[in-house]
């Protein structure tokens, strides 16, 4: 079976698109099969999107696993002057991500695989709808590779479904030595706000 984590999707190409649709925001995004959630903006997301505060206006922001790149563009349009780094395994995600953030004219977005970041970036805010059905080693160490890539003040925000195991995330991140809250939660998902 082709999941959306896979480099290379499997799944035969089928061209679509779907409406990102925020008080703020307005977009009409390309979705294929092959990349999460291609049929509508998945809930998570939206609960983030629609919870969390503005993203700092300057510096590096990533949206880890950006699928075809809705939390990347809603960063970007709410902090112009910043970098939005648009991270995840899947290449045709990315090419989806730099083809919508084209269409939209948000030119600071920078689609990219997770091993072509470079080392000395460091995120000033976190944004993410993480893949939990990697498995939980596979997430904690990615959580683990990216969230030490904070600034000191940076902070995350990520999305879990609650039967899918957020309060254990929100355990497993204060035992590593982070400052993790339930900052929202809404339709059976949380928003864990990350720190140092």
């Amino acid at each position: 079976m082709a999941h959306y984590f896979e480099e290379q999707p499997q799944a035969a190409s089928r061209p679509s698109s779907v409406d990102l649709v925020l008080p703020d925001l307005h977009l009409r995004l390309e979705t294929d099969r092959g990349v999460f959630s291609p049929e509508r903006i998945d809930l998570g997301t939206r609960v983030l999107l629609e919870s969390v505060p503005a993203p700092p206006q300057e510096g590096h922001l990533l949206d880890l696993g950006c699928g075809y790149g809705p939390i990347a563009l809603t960063m970007a349009s709410r902090a112009p002057s910043a970098t939005v780094w648009a991270v995840d395994v899947n290449r045709r995600s990315l090419e989806l991500t730099e083809r919508n953030a084209r269409a939209a004219a948000l030119d600071r977005v920078r689609p990219a695989h997770v091993d072509e970041v470079p080392e000395d970036v460091r995120f000033a805010a976190i944004w993410s709808n993480p893949a939990i059905r990697i498995g939980k080693q596979a997430m904690h160490e990615m959580l683990t590779r990216w969230l030490t890539r904070l600034t000191p003040e940076g902070v995350a925000y990520l999305v879990v479904q609650k039967h899918l195991g957020s309060d254990s995330l929100q355990r497993w991140l204060s035992d590593q030595g982070w400052q993790a809250t339930r900052e929202a939660s809404r339709a059976a998902y949380r928003i864990l706000k990350v720190t140092r």
